[in-house]
């Protein structure tokens, strides 16, 4: 990939790492719960979910489900349903308390790496979208393998740091987060549950 290209993809990049989703809520979620280090674990998930996602778009799977409606149907639903029942359960999360127990009693690290990787691989639109973006910046003449690599590396690593820094400011902001006691979870969880219902009524 050329350097000027390589750069107007890193701009584009940075645009859409910007705009909210499922990660970047999760990763604010877990920021505030478990603090910045262990959304680490969730940030990983979800950045090797975008890679497989990013694979299957580049390489065929795009292609499969455009031409396939129901089968972009079938994942549409399953997705849905997993962002609603993850929405359900950060609803249902008891207040947010500062104490040693919390801090020493923290949700497992492979449990928030799946649900960073399921939330991550929920959403089929994203396939589809990675396949009419990538295109875009794809030279024909070099090597396929390589250029999955640097846009695949630029984009994890972009929104890795994105999540990182949504997480930090969570992880800062708790003891307002404290205050608001059920609400921020509701907040969040609605959010979860609102995604989950619309992902299967878009085209």
């Amino acid at each position: 990939m050329a350097l000027h290209t390589w750069l107007i993809y890193l701009t584009a990049v940075f645009g859409l790492s910007l705009t909210p989703g499922p990660n970047g809520l999760l990763a604010l979620t877990h920021g505030a719960l478990y603090g910045h280090r262990r959304a680490l674990w969730t940030i990983s998930g979800g950045m090797l979910g975008f890679v497989l996602l990013m694979a299957l778009s580049m390489f065929g799977l795009a292609a499969l489900l455009k031409a396939s409606a129901h089968a972009l149907l079938v994942l549409k639903w399953l997705g849905a349903a997993y962002l609603i029942w993850l929405g359900i359960q950060l609803w249902r999360a008891p207040p947010l308390h500062l104490t040693p127990l919390q801090a020493a009693a923290p949700r497992p690290g492979v449990q928030l790496f799946r649900q960073g990787l399921l939330s991550a691989l929920s959403n089929p639109k994203v396939i589809l979208f990675f396949g009419a973006f990538l295109p875009q910046f794809l030279d024909p003449t070099r090597s396929l393998w390589l250029q999955f690599a640097v846009m695949a590396g630029t984009f994890a690593i972009v929104e890795g740091i994105v999540e990182y820094l949504l997480a930090r400011t969570a992880q800062r902001t708790r003891p307002w987060l404290e205050r608001a006691g059920s609400g921020f979870n509701r907040c969040c969880g609605g959010l979860f549950a609102a995604m989950g219902l619309a992902l299967p009524l878009t085209r």
